[in-house]
């Protein structure tokens, strides 16, 4: 077979959840799949480090696809073009978005509908894309997978599919979040926090992600409870990041929260090992990679007790209702009166590897694959990706 990808989320040292889905998955497809040519197809010139194997024909189609009008130009007519060149069996899309003016069998990945429950967390012309479109490439795709029972419910109900056009396919985490030792994480403490122990978030910085209340609770929770704890936010700025600022600017701690700007993964993963606590108060995720992460690690959690999160999270997580400063910094203080006993939990959460791993991922999407073309063969057991 011949199978096009779509991998525009590929950009060294920018990968992020959508990028970091496609990179983990589809390094594990085309290892897997040998019998099988892969054609990815990048919006830019494409880094040969994404060249997964011999059986990976990297393609740049035209033009950089970073606007909602030139997202539609790219599905729908550079993308056509160039499956009417090469003829391509089957076309995977990991980012939600599709070709209309195509016929090409197609595997759809839908990670959340976030947009749709808030649809002024997005600027207001790609919220208008998403929502004129997203409902269309739903309906035309052959099949969708997306990474939660929550979001295929969500799915379903918003969008009227079917649910057993549906396939569940939980995320993984990068095999490099590990617990390391007091040394190394006394080391990165010493580092980021003058050797202070550290909150941290780890997320891309917009509305949805709900930092501008993480903020005002960390300042409540310094105002109430005596702690040298500081909090640490590793991402970048994304958008409508001026109210997050502003309360930033308002803080009385804020000397104490340190903003570190994208991290590498070799660097991120130690950040989140030395975390004395996760927090992540996003109002709405698909998933959630960055839990995963820090059950990895073996790192306490706490979280919304929205969407998909209580799913992912787990039952050791302190969770709490995000649209509510007071519980957020309710669940920071009562991490910090019983520490000793939510780090033994985390410690022994070793299950989170056997139910959330790229490689079981990659095993539901071949079954996807399988179920739409019968010379797609399922291998016996996955090939080891180094």
């Amino acid at each position: 077979m011949l199978i096009a990808v779509n991998t525009r989320f590929l950009i060294k040292d920018k990968l992020e959840g959508i990028g970091w889905f496609t990179y983990e998955t589809m390094k594990r497809l085309t290892h897997n799949h040998p019998e099988h040519t892969f054609l990815f197809l990048f919006d830019r010139e494409p880094d040969p480090g994404f060249v997964f194997g011999k059986n990976v024909k990297p393609i740049r189609v035209w033009p950089p696809a970073r606007h909602p009008y030139l997202w539609k130009y790219w599905f729908d007519y550079a993308l056509p073009s160039v499956f009417k060149r090469y003829k391509p069996d089957l076309f995977i899309s990991t980012d939600g978005f599709l070709s209309l003016k195509s016929d090409i069998p197609t595997l759809l990945v839908v990670h959340d509908l976030g947009f749709e429950h808030y649809p002024d967390h997005v600027t207001g012309s790609a919220s208008n894309f998403y929502r004129k479109y997203m409902p269309l490439y739903a309906k035309k795709a052959t099949r969708i997978v997306t990474v939660s029972e929550f979001s295929k419910k969500d799915i379903v109900k918003l969008y009227q599919v079917a649910p057993d056009k549906i396939d569940v396919a939980y995320n993984g985490a990068n095999d490099k979040y590990i617990p390391i030792s007091q040394n190394e994480q006394q080391a990165v403490r010493n580092r980021y926090t003058g050797g202070k122990p550290y909150f941290l978030y780890v997320g891309s910085v917009h509305p949805r992600k709900n930092v501008k209340n993480l903020l005002l609770a960390y300042d409540a929770l310094r105002k109430e409870h005596l702690t040298e704890h500081q909090l640490v936010i590793a991402g970048r700025m994304a958008w409508k990041t001026d109210e997050t600022k502003q309360v930033f600017e308002q803080m009385q701690f804020k000397n104490d929260v340190v903003f570190t700007n994208h991290l590498l993964l070799s660097e991120l993963t130690k950040v989140m090992a030395s975390a004395d606590a996760f927090v992540y108060p996003s109002l709405f995720e698909g998933f959630g990679i960055p839990i995963v992460e820090a059950r990895y690690c073996g790192v306490p959690i706490i979280t919304s007790d929205r969407s998909s999160l209580t799913e992912v999270g787990g039952p050791n997580a302190l969770y709490f209702d995000p649209d509510r400063v007071d519980l957020i910094k309710d669940a920071m203080k009562l991490f910090l009166l019983d520490r000793e006993n939510y780090h033994a939990k985390a410690k022994k959460d070793v299950s989170v590897r056997e139910v959330f791993n790229w490689d079981k991922t990659v095993s539901s999407i071949e079954s996807a694959i399988a179920s739409m073309d019968s010379n797609f063969v399922k291998p016996r057991q996955s090939v080891e990706v180094a």
